[in-house]
């Protein structure tokens, strides 16, 4: 009897220490501040700027609240764009385990921005609803800058630049690639992007609970098989 719940106790501890290593091995979503060489076409001519570019991903329902961040500008106007008349709108290329594009939107200026100076693009911000498991990469695309009622820049990276966030998607049933693009309501420029997915913790949990509900079945059937 005692050696019989040793072996129960041994076993139970070794499910549950796999459980812990499956949770913290796991991947999980890799983001990194990546430099974008933006070729701009303006009214007033061509202009290039370099600008860091970060991209997060939040779990949201069956998808993702995408955030893309500037750290700098990448164009300016020769005149004055008084409030709210400018807003931007990017592209976010899919690689990976997804294809196609996810479009992000920002908020119209909360500020008139003084002429010849950069114009500070904030946070834009969509929705991506994967349609398999996989690995995905978001790689900043085109960037628009419209103002004044019209298109004023159109940038394009020139750098091939890295992706800027890999994304593991779990969860999801059924096959297919890519997912949609439908941006929610803009937020406001200024707000900070939150940090981070959150569908792993969860995944994850769940994987680590199957795991310790397999060790215990396993121990059950050990014990009944040794009574016999």
């Amino acid at each position: 009897m005692p050696n019989r719940r040793r072996t129960t106790a041994a076993l139970t501890a070794a499910v549950a220490v796999a459980g812990v290593t499956v949770l913290a091995s796991a991947p999980a979503a890799q983001a990194e501040v990546v430099d974008v060489n933006y070729a701009c076409e303006t009214k007033i001519g061509p202009k290039s700027a370099v600008s860091p570019v970060d991209i997060k991903a939040v779990k949201s329902g069956s998808g993702y609240t995408i955030t893309m961040s500037f750290e700098k500008g990448v164009s300016d106007s020769p005149v004055e764009l008084p409030k709210g008349v400018m807003t931007p709108r990017a592209e976010l290329v899919l690689g990976g385990d997804a294809s196609g594009t996810v479009k992000v939107t920002g908020s119209p200026n909360t500020a008139a921005i003084p002429p010849d100076t950069p114009i500070k693009i904030g946070t834009l911000t969509g929705t991506f609803t994967p349609k398999k498991n996989g690995k995905v990469t978001f790689t900043a695309g085109v960037l628009t800058v419209h103002a004044l009622g019209m298109d004023a820049a159109v940038c394009t990276p020139k750098n091939n630049p890295k992706p800027s966030l890999e994304l593991q998607v779990t969860g999801v049933s059924g096959g297919g690639s890519g997912g949609s693009d439908t941006p929610p309501p803009a937020t406001d420029g200024d707000q900070l992007p939150k940090t981070g997915p959150l569908d792993s913790a969860v995944a994850l949990g769940t994987l680590g609970g199957t795991v310790l509900l397999t060790g215990a079945a396993g121990v059950l059937w050990l014990t009944r098989r040794t009574a016999r």
